[in-house]
């Protein structure tokens, strides 16, 4: 009887502590996707205001009359597909987030449903245990079970921890990927800037887009990692970005001017890499020294139990 109520209960307790983050969880990404959404909302409205803007340039208006005669109507319907192109980019990338959002929660949701109602499963066990204990009319046993409640706590909770460590692993790697990336976009960058012609721009560009990708994998696994770390109270931004409106600058005008503005971005996003790359560290670090404080608790508990066992 004992036993069983001491496993069940210790099951019950992480089961608990599971529902209870996943609930966070989904808070979390609910605010996030409202956010997205607006986001997307504001882009698509930009997205149609850049359109317009290039279909007056491109057609007959007072706007077009007035920059051809100026002369410089070709020069500004460019730049105006620039915005456009630009403004693509971040919708694309928004709307990939919001995708991942969507997926996230109902991946949530359908772990809190398999789970069940533990919360009255909880209440049944305590209901049972504390009925035994009186029955038993015996402090040592009552003691024994609190250390036991005790130790089911602390495992539970150094589980969370792992699956932190295991999800800032992820984010590690993949900061490392953009990393290099970005080392090699920059480097091509440089040569690019002094005369390195069409090849070293295309290669650029190529790690750019590489750049580009692993960046966004990172915030992916970044999320999934701030929200493992929501029971343990540690927070991390997620946000990096490179800008795409200079990206395809470059690509259409290719003076060194906006060469050098596109070298500025990669090094601006190498920069923001790197500070990602020691915040994980450091968390993981603290993640790390938790773990190992729990599991010395774990075996203080031990021996607490050893002895009201010896002394009984």
């Amino acid at each position: 009887m004992a036993d069983r109520l001491n496993s069940e209960l210790i099951q019950v307790k992480a089961d608990l502590r599971r529902k209870n983050k996943w609930q966070k969880q989904v808070k979390d990404y609910e605010t996030e996707l409202a956010e997205i959404e607006g986001i997307i909302k504001n882009l698509t409205k930009r997205l149609r205001e850049e359109e317009k803007d290039v279909e007056k340039l491109e057609g007959f208006s007072i706007s077009s009359l007035f920059q051809t005669l100026k002369g410089n109507k070709e020069e500004q319907i460019e730049k105006e597909k620039q915005e456009v192109v630009a403004v693509q980019l971040e919708l694309q990338e928004a709307q990939k987030t919001k995708k991942e959002l969507d997926q996230a929660l109902t991946d949530l949701q359908h772990q809190l449903e398999k789970i069940g109602n533990v919360d009255a499963k909880y209440q049944q066990l305590i209901t049972e245990k504390e009925q035994y204990i009186k029955q038993s009319n015996n402090s040592t046993a009552a003691t024994l079970y609190e250390l036991v409640e005790q130790e089911g706590d602390v495992k539970a909770y150094i589980v969370e921890l792992n699956e932190a460590i295991r999800a800032g692993s992820y984010v590690a790697e993949d900061l490392e990927s953009a990393s290099a990336s970005l080392d090699s976009a920059a480097n091509w960058g440089a040569f690019d800037m002094f005369g390195g012609g069409a090849i070293s721009g295309i290669a650029k560009h190529g790690h750019i887009d590489d750049a580009t990708a692993a960046i966004h994998k990172a915030q992916t696994s970044m999320r999934r990692f701030q929200k493992e770390l929501l029971d343990v109270q540690e927070e991390l931004d997620v946000q990096i970005d490179i800008s795409g409106m200079l990206k395809f600058a470059d690509f259409f005008l290719d003076g060194f001017f906006v060469d050098f503005m596109v070298q500025n971005k990669i090094n601006e996003a190498r920069d923001q890499v790197s500070y990602k790359q020691d915040e994980v560290e450091r968390i993981l670090r603290g993640l790390n020294k938790e773990v190992e404080a729990n599991q010395e608790k774990i075996v203080q508990i031990g021996q607490e139990r050893q002895r009201v066992i010896e002394d009984y």
